[in-house]
């Protein structure tokens, strides 16, 4: 970016440009003289130290100690990102856990926890159970609430853009819970909800096994199985946030799939996650025949569901994650071997890297997300 002069406009917007041009600079990492930035921003050295001083004021950017052994003279000043100015709290809420992720500005995370919850809680327990485990987490990692600059959360079910629950058939009664507004009672900062598959997919492209691709859908295998799309490198929610339930078709296989499984039908969000499921998945990665056959027959069931997405999106790349992973990578296998010949293109299909941490590590994405929004505007 250049220094341009803006003829008969507002100066405030030129201000603004050159905070945001600058500070994108400086989080890019390292710690540049003030020479260095001017040339990298296209400044000059006058209008770059009146651009670093106004970031300094916001707390933003710091001048640091000169570096020794530099020779005569005055040593150059230099200067950084304040990572630590705020935090990021990401948080996966599932039927049977919270977990919770602390990151600062830079997205490196200094903090987690994770509590265990019970299926049966009604919102309330739920809700009281997550406090106490932010403040657990909290006073662990010593970050003060006051300093979270944004949260997020991650959960099953179709998730309204104002943070309500609009359907779920996992966590009792969370069906017509705002746990946006609810969530946000115990914070300063905004709060924000996402559906937990929608999540997984950002954190895949993020830090995961897709961060090379734009096109990715994600396959969050569970006791039920949801599919979120990432798309040109965004993520598609659709119009009401209900992009990727493919699942609501029963013909399409990805409903209790736990239960398709064990053989063992349950009620729907009272099955242990993994649970039989975590036993018939590691017999199956020993050769087991019952339980090879059973996995065969499950990813059968699943490759109809994942196809129908992957033929409407076409994307790159089909990560497939959840609790049904974890035990081995036999499922991932059969996925490909059943999937492909359904698809028109040569997609690839890989097992999640992030493991159980994916929904939280995406929340802390989505968080960070929304606090560059708040950086960089220009209004």
């Amino acid at each position: 970016m250049s220094e341009i002069s803006l003829h008969g406009g507002d100066p405030s917007v030129l201000r603004r440009l050159n905070s945001a041009a600058t500070l994108r600079a400086l989080r890019g990492g390292g710690e540049p003289t003030l020479s260095e930035l001017a040339k990298q921003v296209g400044l000059s050295r006058p209008t770059t130290e009146g651009v670093l001083g106004e970031l300094a004021g916001r707390g933003l950017v710091t001048e640091v100690a000169p570096r020794s052994g530099t020779g005569l003279g005055r040593p150059a000043r230099r200067y950084r990102f304040r990572a630590e100015a705020g935090y990021a709290l990401g948080l996966d809420i599932d039927a049977h856990w919270v977990q919770l992720f602390v990151a600062d500005l830079n997205g490196e995370v200094v903090g987690s926890h994770r509590a265990d919850l019970d299926v049966g809680w009604a919102p309330p327990e739920r809700l009281a159970a997550v406090r106490a485990a932010v403040k657990t987490c909290l006073a662990a990692t010593g970050v003060e609430r006051s300093r979270l600059w944004a949260v997020a959360a991650g959960t099953p079910g179709v998730v309204t853009a104002d943070g309500e629950v609009a359907f779920c058939t996992v966590v009792p009664g969370w069906q017509g819970l705002n746990l946006g507004r609810e969530l946000g009672r115990s914070f300063p900062c905004p709060v924000y909800v996402e559906n937990d598959a929608n999540l997984a997919a950002m954190a895949e492209r993020w830090r995961g096994v897709a961060e090379d691709a734009d096109d990715v859908i994600c396959v969050l295998a569970g006791l039920h199985t949801g599919v979120g799309a990432v798309i040109g490198g965004r993520l598609h929610r659709g119009r009401w946030g209900a992009a990727g339930e493919v699942g609501m078709l029963p013909e399409l296989g990805l409903r209790d799939t736990t239960a398709a499984l064990t053989g063992v039908p349950t009620a729907a969000g009272r099955a242990p996650e993994g649970g039989g499921a975590a036993a018939v998945l590691a017999a199956a990665q020993h050769d087991d025949p019952e339980a090879v056959a059973l996995v065969e027959r499950l990813a059968a069931r699943m490759s109809r569901g994942i196809a129908a997405m992957a033929l409407a999106i076409d994307p790159e790349m089909i990560v497939v994650g959840g609790a049904l992973i974890r035990a081995g990578d036999r499922l991932i296998d059969e996925l490909r071997r059943q999937v492909r010949p359904l698809c028109l293109s040569p997609t690839r299909i890989e097992a999640s890297t992030l493991g159980d941490e994916a929904v939280g590590v995406g929340a802390v994405r989505l968080a960070l997300d929304r606090i560059d929004e708040n950086l960089f505007k220009l209004d």
